[in-house]
């Protein structure tokens, strides 16, 4: 098990690179020029230049791509172009809000999700698998900025039930988090289905059943147990979507999140801090599949044994 996630760690630093460049290319594909936007009016271009050097941006591409990695390999994101800060410390601070926001938003899918995939399951082709599943592709196929939009328009504007942005009350994170939880709901109440439905009809169930074993035992204990597999798997993934998809839900709740900080910093080109915040949320999304890969060892002890050998 220690040398898998070793390997799983070690894998991780390609990705980095990858992702690093790929953020530095196209931000430096975009118009215009920060340190010029950043200098006084009547600054030379000596000035500018020593802007330029002071704040790591001289050279081309490459060089500041290399600058960049080398304080990156010592847990250094650099300084905020826009906020003059280190980078580290200002997406700590908005972490916790988008960290907040995506687990509430999988705690609703969670709590929508596995009762109706049981029950669409158990109930295989009949009313209430059916209507289960029309939700299921409702929540899928409705874009998450325009369901938020409806949720504002009607609970906020016409109802005045809840607040259509900020995060002061615990009552801020009810909508954006239906909002970000619908689709994920959607899409684990499939996946719950399907993986009850394939373990349901497997022989050792008839067998629990035969020998009088209440209905409701051999769902929990036997069924949900096996079927917990791809519901994992989906669930690990769920929290990645949620990670990154709160940049939308963020801006139109007005979450002080670090979605909203990315988007904020690639419109005034502050590249250390786009980049940071995607590595940053790189390296949470790479850190939940290794979670989610060592959790399907207490879920299967068939996988435990495998990593053992």
């Amino acid at each position: 098990m220690l040398r898998y996630i070793l390997k799983r760690f070690l894998m991780m630093i390609p990705v980095l690179l990858a992702v690093s460049f790929v953020v530095y290319f196209l931000m430096d594909l975009a118009p215009g020029d920060i340190v010029s936007s950043m200098a006084p009016a009547d600054a030379s271009e000596a000035d500018i230049e020593r802007m330029r050097e002071e704040l790591g941006l001289s050279g081309n591409i490459f060089e500041r791509y290399t600058r960049y990695i080398g304080n990156l390999l010592r847990g250094d994101l650099g300084m905020s172009l826009s906020m003059k800060r280190p980078v580290i410390n200002v997406f700590f601070e908005r972490f916790p809000a988008t960290l907040k926001l995506a687990f509430g938003s999988i705690f609703i899918a969670l709590v929508i999700s596995i009762p109706l995939g049981i029950s669409a399951a158990t109930n295989h082709r009949s009313w209430i698998d059916g209507t289960s599943m029309v939700l299921s592709m409702l929540g899928l196929s409705m874009p998450s900025f325009w369901l938020g939009l409806l949720l504002i328009l009607g609970f906020s504007l016409k109802l005045g039930w809840l607040p259509s942005g900020g995060s002061g009350f615990f009552s801020a994170i009810i909508l954006p988090a239906i909002t970000l939880g619908a689709a994920q709901a959607g899409n684990l109440t499939r996946i719950t289905r399907s993986s009850m439905l394939e373990v349901t009809r497997q022989d050792y169930l008839r067998t629990a059943r035969a020998k009088g074993v209440a209905e409701n035992v051999v769902i929990r204990k036997h069924a949900l147990k096996n079927a917990l597999i791809p519901i994992i798997t989906v669930f690990g993934s769920t929290l990645g979507n949620a990670l990154g998809g709160a940049v939308a839900i963020e801006t139109v709740f007005s979450w002080p999140g670090v979605g909203r900080l990315t988007v904020a910093a690639i419109n005034v080109r502050d590249m250390n801090l786009a980049t940071g915040c995607i590595i940053m949320f790189t390296i949470f999304l790479t850190l939940t599949l290794l979670i989610v890969d060592i959790a399907y060892a207490f879920a299967d002890p068939r996988i435990k044994a495998q990593y053992s050998r």
